[in-house]
């Protein structure tokens, strides 16, 4: 199923992100202090290991990244898991 990603991020918070809405995040965009997800590199690797968080993408041989559209799918999960406690 196609999704579209214009849609899960509403139009006053497009601008709040740090990151753009199409391409690719490095993890420093991730987690950390300046990151969108309060964790730790190391767990932010541990939930990636485990299938829980997206994989990542080779941009070189040093260069890691996320689609955005990923991150995207993965902070709609955890909103759903909010309301669903709710």
């Amino acid at each position: 199923m196609q999704r579209n990603i214009w849609a899960l991020v509403g139009d006053s918070d497009r601008e709040q992100l740090p990151f753009k809405i199409t391409g690719f995040v490095r993890l420093e965009a991730l987690v950390g202090p300046r990151g969108i997800f309060p964790i730790s590199r190391s767990t932010w690797w541990n939930k990636v290991r485990s299938g829980e968080f997206p994989q990542p993408v080779k941009l070189g041989p040093r260069t890691t990244a996320w689609r955005v559209k990923d991150i995207l799918e993965l902070i709609e999960r955890f909103e759903g898991k909010d309301e669903a406690r709710g």
